[in-house]
């Protein structure tokens, strides 16, 4: 595949393949899925053996309807064959490499070759396009760098579309304020509860987000629904995209938002989208809601083939009025399966599980309890001890917190407030038990009773 590294500063967004009519996409999309499957039978054993087992070689791949004959990958193997297992490339061709969050506190390594970083490079110039940027832009880039695939893709997409970029990361907020101010910022990138929380906080400095030249806001790494968009755009004064992405396909821009907000354009010439029935494992048609799986096209250093993201959507093949005409996919706004995204970051049950029980002296009876306060995400895990530590003195109380609380941001990488428990305080269920209540949208607060618990200050 020709290399695209290379970008023309003066971008084009109709020279882009999100144009091209469908039969030629079409007939991309089987070359390169032909070729990015005989790369990971070639190279990576959990492929090649799992290819042998149901008796479907590379070579018999012979439309893109076959694609159904191939087997699903899942985050459980990533985890599995950590931290290289899944790698096609040798690791001297490898440039970079990325982890996120995995279930059992082992983060998931994902791996860039050169032509790899320049696709990754061309999708997000293509994504930044679509939502109206384009050279001379100021991009106040507030994603987090560092092993967090966001920073960095949209770092280097901005650049190469001719944006001007600010790497502020994330957090400090009142410096994110001061920037977006006094650098004349016109667009930014956070998560958009983040958005909603500067344009609180900026309030309190004296500062209007409306009488600032920001125009654009580039949105992702967490589920947002269009009651909070409405909110995004009234209070910050500017108009507000969807990206979607995820470290295990490349990171930030798989699909993307345009002006019509119809859905969000997946780049299929890289990565094949289906809809599955999550529990059956059968393709849908375009229009049926069912989970994502998505196949790199052209990744080389680690190819996924049909990976199961457990995002909940629907994709729409019809035309949309930007005269894109690749796909769109529906907002993500649920998943099939438990994991939590708190401020960018991905949280299973199962890790503050392990967390919690990892500190003697509590119970496995536990709760989380997700809010919003100023637009920012909050999660309190409330927690049984035991009763003879319940009976005890503050002191030993408050001991036990901080060792909850040290545990629990050392295998979550984020601060959470712990509350201590009475024993049999938190309602047992005889089917599977609620560990979760999400308060953050109040048309959707679950009402219970809390249990007796001790806060220690």
């Amino acid at each position: 595949m020709q290399s695209e590294r290379t970008v023309d500063r003066a971008f084009h967004p109709a020279s882009a393949p999100d144009y091209v009519p469908r039969p030629q996409m079409r007939q991309l999309q089987l070359e390169r899925l032909k070729a990015v499957v005989r790369r990971a039978y070639d190279h990576v054993d959990l492929f090649r053996r799992r290819l042998d087992e149901r008796g479907f070689p590379p070579d018999r791949l012979g439309s893109l309807s076959d694609i159904q004959h191939l087997p699903f990958t899942t985050k459980a193997d990533l985890r599995d064959t950590y931290p290289f297992g899944l790698f096609a490339s040798p690791i001297e061709d490898v440039v970079r490499v990325h982890a996120s969050s995995g279930t059992t506190g082992k983060p998931v390594v994902v791996a860039y070759t050169r032509q790899d970083l320049d696709v990754w490079t061309s999708v997000m110039v293509r994504a930044f396009a679509a939502c109206g940027l384009s050279r001379g832009d100021v991009l106040q880039n507030a994603y987090g760098y560092g092993l967090f695939t966001g920073g960095l893709g949209a770092h280097y997409g901005a650049e190469a579309l001719g944006a001007t970029v600010i790497p502020v990361s994330g957090g400090n907020t009142d410096r994110q304020i001061m920037v977006l101010k006094d650098f004349r910022v016109t667009a930014i990138c956070c998560t958009p509860s983040y958005f909603l929380h500067l344009i609180e906080r900026a309030l309190e400095l004296g500062v209007s987000m409306r009488a600032l030249p920001v125009r654009v806001g580039i949105f992702g790494a967490e589920p947002w629904t269009e009651s909070m968009r409405g909110h995004i755009e009234a209070e910050g004064g500017i108009q507000a995209f969807d990206i979607y992405g995820l470290s295990e396909i490349i990171g930030p821009g798989v699909a993307v938002e345009c002006p019509c907000h119809r859905g969000l354009h997946v780049f299929e010439d890289h990565f094949f989208p289906e809809v599955i029935d999550p529990d059956t494992g059968r393709a849908l048609p375009d229009g049926e809601e069912g989970e994502l799986v998505l196949t790199t096209l052209s990744k080389q250093a680690m190819p996924m083939i049909r990976y199961r993201t457990r995002d909940i959507t629907a994709l729409a093949a019809e035309p949309c009025g930007c005269g894109r005409t690749v796909r769109r996919m529906s907002r993500i706004a649920r998943r099939s399966d438990d994991m939590i995204i708190i401020r960018g970051v991905n949280v299973f049950p199962s890790q503050i599980e392990a967390a919690l029980l990892a500190v003697e002296g509590t119970l496995p009876h536990y709760r989380i309890l997700l809010t919003r306060h100023k637009g920012l995400d909050k999660m309190e895990v409330q927690v049984e001890v035991t009763p003879e530590l319940f009976s005890d003195k503050i002191g030993s109380l408050e001991g036990l917190r901080q060792r909850l609380a040290y545990a629990m941001e050392r295998v979550l990488g984020l601060k959470v407030q712990i509350t201590l428990a009475a024993p049999r305080s938190i309602q047992r269920s005889e089917g599977k038990a609620t560990r979760v209540i999400d308060r953050r949208d109040p048309a959707n607060e679950v009402r219970h009773e809390d249990p007796s618990t001790v806060s220690v200050p």
